[in-house]
């Protein structure tokens, strides 16, 4: 395919254009008064929805320069996304500033290099900054808060703080569709570890890329399995039920995963394998606790057991079983709670006779995840369109919600920032690093003056109040007043405000350091070539 090239100036306008058009899609969502943005599904109807990322990912554009601009911006998007779960919106408000500020310096003659090494210095100074501010979530109502914030509702705040109570902050929630009109939050008994798929062909939601298995058997097993004519017997025992299986190995390899995704792929059934959890003795263990909760035999050799004699009966159940690329839950297991609360007891009793501190922080993981369960959030809504962005927002509050216990939260509504904006600009340096510096400034001021303007309000006269006002004093646009914003309950966890500013950074250096551009020319169809020859006579 051939290539077109742009250089230098030419080259960053262009992609310049990508950026703008994929950051003001998103940053009319951001705030308590942000709009939402309907995106168009080919098969399905439209989602509204005011999340960043969501919003990013659907954006494709004509123009191969801008398209590379809007992708540069996107991945913003994605890798905070990644990173905190939230703060998507942020974190593209922020690299388009940077950008756009960049940009212009760049244009007056500023060395790009110099401008990289100024943001790389302020945003080390920013970060460190933060974490000053940062105060920790101690109580079930500051959760709540969080969770309230994001998703801009004080009800799914509650529900989330709940679910973490019951769990546990580091217990599993699971977000699920509910064919009635309320959310509903239910604890069941399940198992999660950190163990997902061997193939990505083995994911029933490719939008998601998600395994979602309903009333599936489970096979468990220490054993390698590399012969699929050692499992075809069972296979066809588990095809006639008309059931999924969920495999559990220490591997699956060769023909096994060959035919196995191969059958997938076919619809002939469905099987998911992944590798078992642990490892040496503590993986035989953790394989009897899932082999207890679901009711299943582990084909071990310890038992004189093979694979290839592994009958339909040997295999646990269980309700559900989900497994992403990362990590695999169990829910609601049909083991014998007579044997549950057996094993139970046991694993507490190993934890009093334990003197080593990493056994006993094991087997308490070990607990959580046979006693403690799962806790569940039924999303209800009025239509499909509104289920999907309730669905959304519930996604983001809960992982703000992690990442609010994990890092701190400090204060929301692009406060933070303003509060650590003295810190940076006392920096000392010259020439185009310092340029850099105030590129990053600039940039500090581009959520709140943004959240003003979604409100219908003027940024300029807020961002310059903020800059004189006492840490953690900040304007809440829903009601337009100032207050102290953690005593508010409007707070931001801090992973989220660290990640935002990181990955805009990221971006906005390797933006400004951009001299050339390489796009493909999209070769012209055959149709298109046959329209220019106006068609040919019709045959008699």
């Amino acid at each position: 395919m051939a290539k077109d090239l742009k250089f230098s100036e030419d080259a960053r306008q262009s992609m310049l254009r990508g950026v703008d058009k994929l950051a003001n899609a998103v940053k009319v969502t951001i705030g308590p008064k942000g709009r939402n943005v309907v995106l168009d599904k080919e098969y399905t109807s439209p989602l509204i929805t005011n999340d960043g990322v969501t919003i990013a990912k659907e954006i494709e554009l004509e123009d191969p320069y801008e398209n590379m601009g809007a992708k540069l911006v996107q991945e913003v998007a994605n890798k905070t996304n990644e990173i905190a779960g939230d703060g998507t919106t942020t974190a593209t408000v922020l690299a388009q500033a940077m950008i756009q500020e960049g940009l212009k310096n760049v244009t007056s003659g500023a060395n790009p290099v110099g401008l990289r090494q100024g943001i790389d210095k302020a945003v080390e100074v920013a970060i460190d900054a933060l974490h000053d501010i940062s105060q920790n979530v101690d109580n079930k109502n500051e959760i709540a808060q969080v969770g309230s914030i994001s998703a801009a509702d004080e009800e799914i705040g509650k529900y989330i703080s709940e679910a973490m109570e019951k769990v546990g902050n580091d217990g599993v929630i699971t977000i699920e569709e509910s064919s009635g009109f309320n959310t509903e939050l239910e604890v069941v008994e399940g198992m999660q570890f950190d163990r997902g798929y061997q193939s990505p062909y083995m994911v029933t939601d490719s939008d998601k890329m998600v395994a979602e298995l309903e009333k599936p058997y489970i096979l468990i097993t220490d054993k390698k399995i590399s012969s699929f004519q050692d499992i075809l017997p069972l296979l066809e025992q588990v095809v006639q039920s008309n059931r999924p299986i969920l495999i559990v190995a220490d591997d699956v390899e060769g023909d096994a995963l060959t035919n196995i995704v191969l059958n997938r792929m076919r619809g002939t059934f469905t099987a998911v394998a992944v590798k078992a959890p642990g490892f040496g003795d503590r993986r035989k263990a953790m394989l009897e606790d899932l082999a207890i909760l679901t009711g299943a035999q582990v084909i071990t050799d310890d038992l004189g057991l093979d694979i290839k004699d592994a009958t339909i009966d040997m295999l646990g159940t269980s309700n559900k079983a989900e497994i992403t690329k990362d990590n695999t839950t169990i829910v609601d297991g049909d083991g014998d709670q007579n044997n549950i609360d057996a094993r139970v007891s046991q694993i507490k009793a190993q934890i009093e006779e334990t003197d080593s501190e990493f056994d006993k922080e094991k087997l308490q993981e070990r607990l959580a995840k046979l006693a403690g369960g799962v806790a569940v959030i039924k999303v209800g809504a009025a239509s499909e369109t509104e289920l999907k962005e309730r669905k959304l927002r519930i996604e983001d509050a809960l992982n703000s919600t992690r990442a609010a216990v994990e890092e701190g939260i400090v204060a929301g509504g692009g406060t933070a920032f303003m509060n650590i904006y003295d810190k940076v600009s006392k920096i000392e340096a010259e020439g185009d690093i310092a340029t850099g510096i105030n590129i990053v400034l600039k940039a500090l001021e581009a959520p709140v003056r943004q959240i003003a303007e979604n409100a219908g309000l003027e940024g300029s006269i807020i961002v310059e109040r903020l800059k004189n006002a006492d840490v953690g004093v900040g304007f809440n646009a829903a009601t337009n007043e100032w207050v102290n914003m953690l005593e508010a309950g409007i707070v931001d966890p801090t992973k989220v405000t660290r990640s935002s500013l990181q990955h805009a950074a990221s971006v906005a250096a390797m933006f400004l350091t951009t001299e050339a551009v390489v796009a493909n020319i999209p070769e012209e169809s055959s149709n298109d070539a046959q329209a220019g020859m106006g068609g040919m006579p019709g045959m008699m």
